[in-house]
């Protein structure tokens, strides 16, 4: 029994056997989606536009938490607020530490100092980490707790907010007072500035204490300044360390600094800082920027100190910027982040 053929049926029925069939309709193929690179391509008839724009493109998908920070901006503005009060409060207050009795003495100076570091701290420090000394900025970039990039803006910015609050308290000195407190008719407020400017030798305040009797020399102004800011620092980078309650780190800062002004200021009358000291030598003459030097290199050497050891002693330091804070939100839908390279 022959097995049946299957006859065509439709329009190739009449075409005959011989006759190739039809061709099959053709069905156009889905759109491909774009990729992310699509969107960086270059645009048609544009010669003069490159091929393609190289980037790193990934996406974050909605409810991702974000970790993100303070801008540089802001974080520059809160160091150089936090040096202006610093200034303000301490070198303010031992401008006139020694007229009669609206003076406090030395024991106000150092608290004047530390109180002022202490609330600058609580107020700002969840911003920038509470800075305010470079050479609590260079301890911390060598301690690994500060990026590197930072550095220099955050020396500007204190220095800029300290000479600031300087020439507020430049421009507030009575013309009459100095000559009315020295007895001399030629001091000005320059030299009512000498004062409170950082120096050693026959600028330290034994100096001028003994009546030139005695002073403490460049090599001990140096191995003090040094000394204090590490420890200075050493204080900071271990209160602000995520083992310890942070809660009390302006209280610590604070009381540490106060203490250290008042062990340094019969040798070079405290500066621990050189924000604070370029700050009163550029209104005071000129003896100060010509020993400015010292009071740079000497917090620094001990900064540097103190970061190099916490780095070595402590276990995986965190690059957290000391008392920074930062905010987490939760994406609400699907982000596209490109960072070109």
């Amino acid at each position: 029994m022959s097995q049946d053929t299957p006859q065509p049926t439709g329009p190739d029925a009449a075409a005959g056997p011989d006759t190739p069939p039809a061709e099959a309709p053709a069905f156009a193929a889905p759109a491909a989606q774009p990729s992310i690179g699509d969107y960086f391509a270059a645009p048609e008839g544009d010669p003069d536009a490159e091929a393609e724009t190289e980037v790193d493109a990934y996406l974050v998908p909605a409810g991702t938490p974000v970790v993100t920070g303070p801008s540089l901006l802001a974080r520059l503005g809160a160091e150089a607020f936090g040096a202006f009060f610093l200034v303000l409060a301490g070198v303010g207050v031992a401008l006139y530490a020694s007229v009669g009795a609206l003076g406090g003495g030395t024991l106000a100076v150092g608290l004047a100092f530390g109180l002022a570091v202490l609330a600058g701290v609580a107020a700002v420090g969840h911003v920038s980490g509470g800075h305010f000394n470079p050479a609590v900025t260079l301890g911390a970039a060598l301690g690994g707790r500060t990026p590197w990039r930072d550095v220099l803006p955050y020396w500007l910015a204190q220095v800029i907010g300290g000479a600031i609050a300087a020439a507020v308290l430049f421009v507030a000195v009575p013309k009459t007072l100095p000559p009315l407190i020295s007895q001399q008719d030629g001091d000005t407020a320059r030299d009512f500035f000498d004062s409170v400017s950082n120096g050693f030798a026959d600028h330290s305040p034994l100096h001028t204490a003994s009546s030139g009797a005695t002073e403490f020399p460049l090599v001990t102004a140096l191995l003090v300044e040094a000394v204090v800011a590490a420890i200075f620092v050493g204080v900071i980078l271990g209160v602000t360390d995520r083992r310890a309650s942070k809660g009390q780190a302006p209280v610590a800062i604070g009381l540490t600094l106060a203490v250290l002004i008042l062990v340094t200021i019969p040798v070079t009358n405290a500066s621990l800082n050189p924000a604070r000291s370029t700050a009163t030598a550029i209104f005071a003459n000129t003896w100060a920027l010509k020993q400015l030097w010292l009071f740079w290199v000497a917090p620094l050497l001990g900064g540097a100190i103190a970061g190099l050891v916490y780095r070595a002693f402590a276990a995986e330091p965190i690059e957290d910027n000391l008392l920074e804070e930062e905010d987490v939100y939760v994406t609400d839908e699907d982000v596209v982040v490109v960072e070109e390279r």
